[in-house]
């Protein structure tokens, strides 16, 4: 198996996903974009949805990478605020998409499906990581703060997509600033 093909497979379907969305994207599609026959396809991926998991935990997978990489701080509520306020601007890139994982999410909506599970263990790590960054820098409701700046960042993601300024970004790193003093 070509780890090379595999991979342009999967860039292709991205390409799409992010455009047309997940349901409206067919194999078809799929196929044409990357310039392969369908059976190409289903050689790598044994179904669409193994091909949108698979790209979900891709697109997870990079922007954890991405926000391991933060600067150190000096402290764990500096660290705290810098790994949401690094979020927020990868939202705020001019080519920033959405986070697929919640796209997914909202076209999956079926519990059980397990594009809707992948999409949920997103928000779930998300939470977690910024919990156990709450509690690293002593906040006593780590959870509920977690909860509340998991909606920012989630919230903001959708927002931004809708706009032409970085206003709602602004206004998001305002927020996560007021709900972690308050939390302190």
């Amino acid at each position: 198996m070509s780890a090379r093909m595999k991979e342009y497979i999967l860039q292709a379907a991205g390409d799409l996903f992010a455009k047309q969305g997940f349901n409206s994207t067919s194999v078809d599609n799929i196929a044409a974009q990357a310039q392969v026959a369908k059976v190409t396809l289903y050689k790598y991926y044994k179904s669409k949805e193994l091909l949108i998991i698979e790209y979900l935990k891709t697109q997870d997978q990079k922007l954890w990478k991405k926000l391991s990489e933060t600067t150190q701080q000096e402290t764990a509520l500096a660290e705290l605020e810098m790994h949401i306020t690094t979020l927020l601007d990868v939202i705020n890139d001019k080519d920033f998409k959405g986070f697929a994982s919640l796209h997914a999410g909202m076209e999956f909506p079926e519990l059980e499906n397990p594009v809707n599970q992948t999409s949920k263990e997103f928000s779930k790590q998300l939470r977690e990581q910024i919990s156990d960054l709450a509690i690293k820098a002593g906040v006593k409701s780590a959870n509920a703060l977690a909860m509340q700046l998991a909606l920012v960042v989630e919230g903001a993601s959708i927002s931004q997509r809708n706009q032409t300024s970085n206003d709602s970004i602004v206004h998001a790193k305002s927020l996560v600033k007021t709900l972690i003093n308050a939390a302190i």
